[in-house]
């Protein structure tokens, strides 16, 4: 399956998470952060992923200071939302039930995990209702 403009191959993913996980950072903290010591080598990959990262709208870069700084536009719900809808219209024809049912299904969920299922479900039950009342 051809990849949409907007999906991020696993080495934009480490740049992203990096992202997310310790905000706005510099191509030299990022590649610290993906690389340890091999960092200075990496500099430029990284610069280069950030770019193409950039064109597909997933990061932004603050060229005000000395030194850029680059964060990410969208979170990781997001690219989770993309790319759970690009399974459910490959594997499913378009709905999400079968893709729920199977991780609800065939993985333990925790305790914690069926509290918040349980919560996410009654808060989307509610919302229609708030709009009408």
């Amino acid at each position: 399956m051809p990849r949409t403009p907007r999906d991020v191959t696993e080495a934009e993913l480490a740049v992203l998470r990096v992202l997310w996980n310790e905000g706005p950072r510099s191509v030299r903290a990022i590649a610290d952060a993906i690389g340890g010591r091999s960092a200075p080598a990496q500099a430029a990959t990284i610069q280069k992923l950030l770019e193409r990262l950039e064109d597909k709208g997933w990061v932004g870069r603050d060229r005000s200071g000395p030194v850029q700084l680059f964060r990410a536009t969208a979170d990781r719900d997001d690219l989770i939302g993309r790319r759970l809808r690009g399974i459910a219209e490959e594997l499913c024809e378009g709905s999400m039930t079968p893709l729920l049912s199977h991780l609800v299904q065939n993985e333990r969920l925790s305790q914690a995990d069926r509290k918040a299922l349980r919560d996410l479900i009654e808060r989307l039950e509610e919302a229609p209702r708030r709009k009408r009342g």
